[in-house]
């Protein structure tokens, strides 16, 4: 008998600060080596970095980052006839929400010689103003799809 799939959201409890779900997921995306109380304070460093700055809801700056990081078409390889073909898919919600937390920390990470904290606060500053390294990314794959719209009839 096949298991049901189960949302791991479903079971995943919020975080104790903010309570919401995307910001326990976010941070242990942030984790590295099981750290996880490491990660929390990275996280809540730079949310109170971007309280700082912005004199706005951290939680806000940080939800419209996660929205404007978002992809909403990707490209996948596709083989027809001996010829590797880029086929322009749209991106399930879940992938989204993924892909734009993968972004922003991979954004967050590249930027050396600043404490992580104040880095992720400047990339989620700069995403909820849809600029930054991960908005640059999302650019780049949407313009990817955008230019192989003509392989979008090899999509499965």
């Amino acid at each position: 008998m096949p298991r049901k799939f189960k949302s791991p959201s479903r079971f995943m409890q919020p975080d104790p600060r903010y309570n919401h779900v995307l910001v326990t997921k976010f941070i242990n995306c942030v984790m590295l080596d099981g750290k996880k109380l490491v990660a929390q304070k990275v996280f809540y460093r730079a949310m109170d970095e971007i309280e700082k700055r912005l004199k706005k809801d951290p939680l806000d700056v940080f939800l419209q980052a996660m929205h404007n990081a978002k992809p909403l078409v990707e490209v996948k390889g596709r083989r027809v006839g001996g010829a590797t073909y880029q086929v322009p898919v749209e991106v399930k919600r879940k992938r989204q929400t993924a892909l734009g937390i993968r972004w922003v920390i991979d954004a967050a990470r590249a930027k050396r010689g600043r404490p992580m904290h104040l880095r992720l606060a400047d990339e989620l500053i700069a995403a909820s103003r849809r600029e930054g390294a991960a908005i640059t990314k999302r650019e780049n794959i949407h313009k990817m799809a955008e230019a192989n719209k003509a392989f979008a009839h090899f999509a499965w």
